[in-house]
Formats: structure tokens, sequence, C-alpha cells
């Protein structure tokens, strides 16, 4: 590719900087000029870290399912993901999320006080998602379709209220910790067939443990909704806001410890596995939302 001073491509990958992030390997951001198209950027290694910014930068690659903490060009006055504002953090800090089903690419766009922008392209990388043959009730704590209807609706404006708090929480910028360590029985991402019946794929990451295990808060943040009255299909609910449009959702749960409107800090015993809800078994499904996109809670964890 032969490139002039016209037609000129601004291509950046940006190496992890030590910040609060979550570090990652292959850092990719691909900056283009606003008329250049995706397919004819080229990849340059030879950017440093200080470079980043003058530009955007991402602590991971873009994976459906995942989400990254990216940092913008020192003069944005603000940026937009994918044409819609995203928040920033004083120092440049934002967080961007990619669902299970999201498009192979995305736009990153920065403002500046001149009226100028940068735009960037980002790859999104396929999910590799599994087959997971489940035996449990379909209507989970209602007996019967005409039930779990009549239930369904209330559950699910109270978890959508839930999901449209907003609270200044700073765990979002935390490492993500384990809210409690046992058998993976269930993947993010992975088609469910429900008694021989294909269902929705899975949204969360199941972790078997015995009834009554206390688990812990993932990363600080605020109680959204504490669901003391069984659900229907997520049994005793517990939901954290963590800032930035992320959010935390425990399911099937045979206790909750903490109030709505509680802030609760990284570590902090919070609730005890269960079988509440639709569950086959005693385990703790941990789901977990950007904004409208469902991410994998695996994708910000150490191993184990």
């Amino acid at each position: 590719m032969i490139l002039n001073s016209k037609t000129a491509i601004l291509l950046f990958v940006a190496a992890v900087v030590s910040c609060t992030a979550h570090p990652s390997a292959e850092p990719l951001v691909v900056i283009v000029s606003p008329s250049a198209r995706p397919e004819s950027v080229a990849l340059n290694t030879s950017a440093t870290p200080q470079s980043a910014r003058d530009q955007f930068w991402l602590a991971r690659p873009a994976v459906q399912g995942s989400v990254t903490i990216a940092r913008a060009p020192s003069d944005a006055v603000k940026v937009a993901f994918n044409g819609a504002p995203v928040p920033v953090s004083a120092d440049g800090f934002f967080l961007i999320g990619f669902d299970r089903d999201a498009e192979n690419s995305a736009s990153l766009v920065a403002y500046r006080a001149d009226g100028t922008q940068v735009g960037q392209y980002v790859p999104v990388r396929p999910g590799n998602w599994a087959i997971q043959h489940v035996n449990a009730n379909p209507f989970g704590g209602a007996k019967t379709s005409e039930e779990f209807q009549a239930r369904r609706g209330p559950e699910l404006a109270r978890i959508n209220a839930a999901r449209a708090k907003d609270h200044d929480s700073g765990g979002w910028r935390q490492d993500f910790i384990w809210p409690l360590t046992g058998r993976i029985s269930g993947r993010f991402g992975a088609q469910r067939i429900y008694n021989g019946t294909p269902g929705s794929y899975h949204s969360g990451l199941d972790i078997a443990m015995p009834t009554g295990t206390a688990f812990v808060a993932p990363a600080d943040g605020i109680v959204t909704l504490a669901a003391k009255q069984p659900f229907t299909l997520e049994g005793h609910l517990l939901m954290i806001d963590h800032g930035m449009g992320l959010n935390s959702a425990f399911l099937h749960c045979s206790e909750l410890l903490v109030e709505e409107g509680q802030m609760v800090r990284q570590g902090q015993v919070i609730g005890r596995v269960g079988a509440t809800g639709r569950a086959s078994g005693p385990h703790l499904h941990w789901g977990m939302k950007w904004r409208a996109a469902r991410v994998d809670p695996l994708a910000l964890l150490p191993a184990q």
C-alpha cells in the first residue's frame, strides 16, 4: 500500500501501560483518518505507550463478550463509541463493552475543543461458544406457563430499573477478583438446550458450590437490586453497579447479606450460594452487562 500526504493513515498499536486497568497482552488500537476505510488499514507495532495520550489506548483486545478500559486523547472533550456518547473520567479513562453477538468492528471518536476529531476502528474478534444441555424446569420458580407470565413482567421491570441506575462507583477501574472459587459448571455464551428444547445462550458464568457457601463482591459498587422474594428464573437475585455502565448480577442465591442502596467493597461477603429460581443444582450464576451488552465475567478475572 502506497500512502501520500493526502491519504496518509495514522496506524497505532498501543502497548500496555501501568494503570489501574486489568493488564492484558496484545492491546489493539487502530487509529485512522476520518476518510480512511477500515479495510485499508495495516498495523504499525512501533508505537510506544507514551504516544497513547495523543490517540486512543485500549487495555486489551476487543473480543465478543468482553469489556475493556480505554483511554482518550489528552485533548478530547468528549468521546463516542459506535455513535453513542460515553462518560470519561478526569484522567481520560472510560469503559467500553462488546456484546456476545457484537459486529466484527466498532468505532471510537474523540472530539477536540477546536472541532477536529480523532476516529478509530476497533476490530472485534469472534468468541468461541459451546453447546450445553441442561435439565431444569423451564418456568423456574413458577409451576405453570400462566403463572410464569404473570410474575415475569414485574420482575423484568425491577431488573431494568436496577440496570438503569448510574452511580459514581470506582469498581470498574479495579482488577476484579473471583466472588468464590469452585468448579465452573457453565460458561458465558454457550447455547443452552433445556430438556431437549433450544433456549437462549447462557448469559453468565456458573460456579458450582454447596448451598450456603459465601461469596464476595468482585469489585466495589452499589447494590441496585436485592430480591428478598425469589424471582421465577433468577431466584434470590443480587445486582451491583460498578460504575461507568458496568454491573454484576448474582443469581440463585440462598441468602442475600446486603441491602439495596448499600455500598459494598471488593472482597466483602455479600451473599450465599443456592439453587433458587431455575437451577439444576446449587451454584452461583454471575452475569455482567456493560450498558445493553452482555459480557463475560471470566474475561476480567485472573486464572483460578
